[in-house]
């Protein structure tokens, strides 16, 4: 059985997005309502903050130094020396109704990213999705914008198979998608359902990573777990963690050997953060498997 240690009590209010920095050797993640970028260095135990001007959804080291991010708007290049935010792309000008959630790179140096209705209410209660006005884009090194897909709940999910033939994304509202990828052109075609499971057992599915094994880890909103998918849609592990609301996962570490999770206290109510006093922490496993790195963004 698969260790489960609470490494940071990071208390986020939604933490997502994160992201493991080689170069670093460091975990970055967001707190999206909190407008809080996140650093922490296992090593020496530093944990920094940044806030921003915007909600910041999705994070990926960029090649030439600091990070992309997708912020409420659109994409920004963000410098944690200086805490700056520069406006790279604004794909959704249009869709005022929409903002970024979940996004990654691939490893030929794109930013993938998708989108959803903001349903943040102002007291930031929960509101419902009344409409699947989400898309699915792919961000080139040189600003390009290309609109791979349409009619998105809630977009999440962002990995690709080891040999680069498989894409996985998600709408939380739905399923876990695979798309057949094609690595040199960006483009990825016949779309069907990867994994679908009974929400109310398993809750929704939301952010996720790949193991150098070919297995997907996705972490279940309202699920308390984490689920490893086999490369042929069927589940092969469930790791349960003492928070209800699990997000995303990345591997980390020299070695990228240990799976870091953030969680969420949103929407917890007081009982619930009675029960489950490390909801909005980070968590880490060890989980037998290695990860892949992830790409970085080459523009």
């Amino acid at each position: 059985m698969a260790k489960v240690e609470c490494v940071l009590e990071a208390r986020s209010w939604l933490g997502e997005g994160p992201c493991w920095h080689p170069g670093e050797q460091a975990l970055y993640w967001t707190d999206v309502p909190g407008k809080l970028v996140h650093r922490w260095h296992p090593k020496s135990g530093e944990h920094q903050k940044w806030r921003t001007k915007e909600m910041v959804a999705a994070i990926s080291v960029r090649a030439k130094g600091g990070l992309i991010v997708a912020s409420h708007t659109g994409i920004d290049f963000f410098d944690p020396k200086t805490g700056e935010t520069e406006r790279f792309v604004e794909p959704e000008k249009e869709k005022p109704q929409n903002r970024s959630n979940d996004g990654k790179c691939d490893r030929q140096g794109r930013f993938w990213y998708g989108t959803m209705m903001n349903n943040f209410a102002a007291d930031m209660s929960e509101a419902p999705i009344t409409a699947n006005t989400g898309g699915l884009y792919r961000i080139d090194p040189n600003g390009s914008v290309h609109v791979l897909d349409q009619g998105i709940g809630i977009a999440n999910t962002f990995a690709w198979s080891p040999d680069n033939s498989v894409m996985y994304f998600g709408d939380t509202l739905d399923a876990i998608y695979a798309y057949d990828f094609h690595a040199e052109s960006g483009v990825v075609h016949n779309r069907r359902v990867f994994g679908k499971l009974d929400t109310n057992q398993y809750g929704h599915p939301d952010g996720s990573t790949i193991d150098a094994q070919g297995f997907l880890w996705n972490a279940r909103w309202d699920g308390g777990c984490l689920i490893r998918w086999s490369p042929d849609g069927k589940v092969d592990r469930i790791v349960k963690l003492p928070c209800r609301r699990v997000t995303s996962c990345i591997f980390g570490g020299p070695r990228l050997d240990i799976l870091y999770v953030t969680t969420v206290r949103y929407g917890l109510s007081d009982a619930d953060l009675a029960e489950q006093p490390l909801a909005g922490g980070i968590f880490a496993i060890d989980a037998g498997v290695k990860g892949v790195p992830d790409g970085q963004f080459a523009g």
